[in-house]
């Protein structure tokens, strides 16, 4: 079964259970919107923000929409990091190709004025600060998180250079609570913290990405509630399981998803109920003695 023809049996026009989904299909994460506006004003000022959240409860999702929400205001600089794991050379690499400036890896202190003189160029051109995006941030050793407070600071710490956004998970939050990085913990100004979404939530998540790939009719009430109650407040586990009914249902050219094609797909991977046994009988009496 070819992704085409599972696209074209359903009238999809993509995918809604895969991780590439369109910026338009992204569903909005509660408290995304305050969020996304007081980093407007971070803008202006610099600093620290964070995204954080255990896995799958939609942080990159978040962080994706972020940039496309960035790219559509007027002369701000948007700066994507993609390898979060480097060590401090290829790190000021990635920093140089994002902010346009040629550095030296011999020289790191050549490298550290220059990406200064750039930030500052571009505020005093725009009043926005340059702003960094650094998915799965837990991987970015403290010596390139200490780096990149520094960096960023300026005049004995009164004004910040730039505004950095760190996304990733439980770890990150724990590190910012150590003496090597209780530093930068203490700066962080403005956080979204992702939970587990309730059934409603999830089940308004189910509805806007089927919505958005073209086809809400495919699967039945009765299974989208279902796979809510199966997915324990997780958006990935739903987009897994979303995934494997979809290929399911494909393969028997099922015109419709239904709860017993959840049950025949995932018989193996749910908990069985507890057999209800009947309460042991007392034994009786015995009669009194006379």
């Amino acid at each position: 079964m070819t992704e085409q023809h599972l696209l074209a049996l359903y009238g999809l026009k993509y995918n809604p259970f895969l991780p590439g989904l369109p910026a338009e299909a992204l569903w909005q994460a509660p408290g995304t919107d305050p969020f996304f506006a007081r980093l407007e004003t971070l803008l202006s000022q610099g600093g620290f923000a964070l995204i954080c959240g255990e896995p799958g409860l939609g942080k990159s999702k978040t962080l994706q929409r972020l940039a496309g929400h960035l790219e559509r205001l007027a002369d701000v600089a948007v700066g994507v990091m993609e390898r979060p794991q480097s060590g401090l050379g290829d790190f000021y690499r990635e920093l140089g190709e994002l902010f346009g400036v040629q550095l030296s890896p011999a020289n790191r202190y050549g490298g550290f004025k220059a990406l200064r003189a750039r930030w500052r160029g571009h505020i005093k051109s725009s009043l926005w600060r340059p702003i960094l995006l650094v998915d799965e941030a837990q991987e970015v050793s403290s010596e390139c998180l200490n780096e990149l407070r520094l960096l960023g600071s300026a005049h004995f710490d009164s004004e910040c250079l730039l505004t950095t956004v760190l996304c990733g998970d439980g770890r990150l939050s724990d590190r910012f609570r150590t003496r090597e990085l209780l530093p930068l913990g203490s700066r962080i100004r403005t956080r979204l913290v992702l939970e587990a979404l309730g059934h409603d939530q999830l089940l308004a998540l189910l509805d806007f990405i089927l919505e958005q790939a073209g086809a809400p009719q495919i699967m039945t009430p009765q299974l989208r509630h279902t796979l809510c109650e199966h997915a324990a407040g997780n958006p990935r586990v739903l987009a897994n399981m979303g995934a494997e009914l979809l290929a399911a249902g494909a393969e028997r050219e099922l015109g419709t998803l239904d709860e017993d094609l959840f049950f025949e797909t995932f018989a193996k991977s749910l908990t069985p109920r507890r057999r209800q046994t009947p309460p042991r009988q007392a034994p009786a009496m015995a009669g009194r003695r006379g």
